[in-house]
């Protein structure tokens, strides 16, 4: 999916903080329903506590006192009423019923098995009161029969009960009948007001501070887990510019350690392919000067003048060729050291060479400051390309563009250019085009390939590309850090 990240940490990130969001949410979404739950308990259990109290306190006084102490306890959410008829059996449904029986248990259980009581559920609409003190007689609660079999399910103490000005309370209203020892009954009417809680916010304080540090953890052991495939991926990178560079660390984790130890073996046996297969084609290369030189002298001794020019002329192309093969050989390692250099000057130096010969070669640009490289061998680059640029396209500009982050030269020639799918073809090993660019002209089709191989040691690439005004350029790319040190 393009909207995922592209590296494995920012995935592996990604991955866990959703997860440990979506941990936290769950965890708090089940708080907030518990939380309201177990308020909503206690908001039970405390107007149970004071029911049970108040029964035993108006069980207690006379008859004639009971009014009196109705009046002063009666006050939202809980109203308090004397001689109101008996209520009805509950009717509704289960769920209902249910939270009924569950009520009047545990008010059975603070009352004690000496009191009889009935409990019913209402959902009306909110009742209203002027707050506590207020006066209250008997049969304010709706009338006789306002909770017996015509009541309809009304709820008491409907709205509007009580006049304007009064503060609402909504909820479900428990109502409990309790009859005393001298057979009175007594209605409360206790208003489970809507629990309206609060945003816990010493709770999302602990989340957030939680989630900062699981992320700050997360950070550092992704970046701890992903920071030897990032250094191996360096390291993959870096061997295709430096065969002989220095060894992975093996010491951590026992895959990382597995990992690295498997790379530099592959890194030894590797090295040891390419300086056998060179010290191999080296040697070969160097033996072939001794019968090369002997026919030369023996071509001297023939009476034909014609064959002998034509002995003479293989004998040069085969001699070039060797020539080529050991520069391509040479050009694979780099043992001189890397140093600073004046890449003006030697631009300016090739350009004398080449006038010496005949050559045109123009310098446009300036470079800012010296590049740490190799001389010899970043000499051997240049020259390859501009003795391509000055044989196959008569003359050579060299153009310099020097940045803080690269240093960027072009070689372009004002000859026939490449064909397009041929451009990568001729950094092949003794690849040569036909038309202008054959044997005849002297190419062996190494040049390139050393001047690229070069390059490459050096950290930077070369490419080659047809002008639009006509032409080929040769671009040299070579990054400001310099080649590897060994």
């Amino acid at each position: 999916m393009r909207l995922l990240p592209r590296s494995l940490f920012a995935r592996m990130v990604l991955v866990l903080l959703s997860g440990l969001a979506v941990a936290q949410l769950l965890s708090f979404a089940i708080h907030w329903q518990e939380r309201g739950e177990f308020m909503l308990r206690a908001t039970g259990m405390r107007s149970v506590q004071r029911i049970a109290d108040i029964v035993r306190l108006l069980d207690s006084i006379a008859p004639a006192e009971r009014a009196r102490i109705v009046n002063v306890l009666s006050s939202p959410p809980l109203r308090i009423a004397l001689g109101e008829p008996q209520l009805a059996p509950a009717a509704g449904d289960g769920a209902k019923a249910e939270q009924a029986a569950q009520y009047a248990a545990v008010l059975q259980r603070a009352l004690g098995d000496g009191y009889a009581l009935a409990v019913m559920i209402t959902d009306a609409p909110a009742w209203s009161g002027h707050g506590p003190g207020y006066g209250m007689e008997p049969g304010m609660m709706g009338g006789p029969g306002r909770w017996g079999p015509d009541a309809g399910g009304a709820a008491p103490f409907g709205p509007g009960a009580y006049g304007p000005g009064v503060r609402r309370f909504a909820g479900v209203s428990f109502v409990v009948q309790v009859r005393l020892t001298d057979a009175t009954l007594v209605t409360f009417d206790s208003r489970q007001p809507s629990v309206a809680v609060n945003w816990p916010g010493r709770l999302l304080v602990s989340l957030a501070v939680l989630l900062a540090a699981v992320f700050g953890v997360t950070l550092v052991a992704v970046r701890w887990v992903t920071r030897p495939l990032k250094t191996l991926a360096e390291a993959a990178q870096n061997l295709g510019e430096d065969i002989n560079r220095p060894p992975l660390d093996e010491h951590g984790p026992l895959e990382v350690s597995r990992a690295a130890r498997a790379f530099n073996t592959m890194q030894q046996k590797l090295a040891k392919f390419i300086s056998d297969r060179t010290r191999i084609f080296t040697a070969m290369s160097h033996d072939l000067k001794t019968p090369i030189t002997r026919l030369r002298l023996r071509a001297e001794l023939l009476d034909d003048p014609a064959l002998q020019a034509k002995f003479v002329k293989d004998l040069e192309e085969m001699e070039a060729m060797v020539g080529a093969t050991l520069d391509f050989m040479r050009g694979l390692d780099h043992p001189e050291p890397a140093q600073p250099l004046d890449v003006m000057a030697l631009l300016e130096s090739l350009q004398e060479q080449a006038r010496e010969t005949g050559g045109d070669v123009r310098i446009e640009g300036t470079a800012r400051a010296p590049f740490c490289g190799h001389p010899q061998t970043l000499k051997r680059c240049l020259a390859n390309l501009i003795d391509n640029a000055l044989k196959y396209g008569k003359a050579a500009t060299l153009g310099v563009e020097d940045t803080a982050e690269r240093l960027r030269i072009y070689v372009r020639d004002e000859g026939p250019g490449i064909p397009e799918a041929e451009l990568e073809r001729v950094f092949e090993p003794f690849q040569r085009l036909e038309g202008s660019r054959n044997r005849g002209t002297g190419g062996t089709g190494l040049g390139l390939t050393i001047a690229r191989n070069i390059a490459q040691a050096h950290g930077g690439e070369l490419v080659l590309r047809n002008r639009a005004e006509g032409g080929l350029e040769a671009v040299l790319t070579l990054p400001r850090k310099g080649p590897k040190k060994r």
